[in-house]
């Protein structure tokens, strides 16, 4: 319980931009602190209700796993889709795992790589990593080795260790000349604030 607890914590603390430190958001997280996800989940619905992301975000973590609230993978996917739509790239990470699985919606691989390509595009490690094994994969996507030495080497890049695994075995498929259009294309898209990646 208290290693949930703690996961729970760092991911929302790791969502806070520091505009969203509101009292009713600090009250929230001091709740969440204490374990008191009914405090926290109250202290937080108004502000997301007002449209803040990250409070937004907060509701849709809570919702997918129960904590001070019924599971409820629909209720999650609403908020998170809130957040996401506002361009938070956790948001939009997490929005794409649900649509991969399934969770809360019908298992949609384009939706999913849609998800997984706005946060990616952000510079999110982990959707880059995510992105890079649906090309790799041929999954909501055409197959493409190219593409997915791009998002790996990307995601590895950023220090992402398993993309590095991923990126090594993806380049063992491919040619000398196709390694090198894909890390000429990982410059380009890196450089480019990731506003030229495909």
């Amino acid at each position: 319980m208290e290693v949930m607890r703690n996961t729970f914590l760092a991911a929302v603390l790791a969502l806070m931009p520091l505009a969203a430190l509101g009292q009713d958001f600090d009250a929230g997280l001091a709740a969440l602190e204490r374990g008191d996800y009914a405090v926290a989940f109250n202290e937080w619905r108004p502000l997301a209700e007002q449209g803040d992301a990250v409070a937004q975000f907060n509701l849709g973590l809570m919702y997918k796993n129960g904590h001070g609230v019924l599971q409820d993978f629909a209720e999650a996917l609403r908020w998170y889709r809130l957040a996401a739509e506002q361009g938070d790239a956790l948001a939009q990470l997490t929005l794409g795992v649900m649509y991969a699985n399934g969770q809360g919606v019908p298992q949609d691989d384009t939706e999913a790589v849609r998800w997984y390509r706005l946060a990616a595009e952000q510079g999110h490690a982990l959707a880059q990593l995510n992105l890079g094994w649906r090309y790799n994969n041929g999954q909501g996507v055409p197959q493409d080795f190219v593409t997915a030495h791009m998002w790996y080497n990307l995601a590895a890049a950023d220090g992402v260790s398993v993309a590095v695994d991923a990126r090594n075995a993806v380049a063992r498929l491919m040619t000398a000349a196709d390694i090198s259009e894909a890390q000429r294309q990982a410059r380009v898209c890196l450089e480019s604030g990731y506003s030229d990646c495909d």
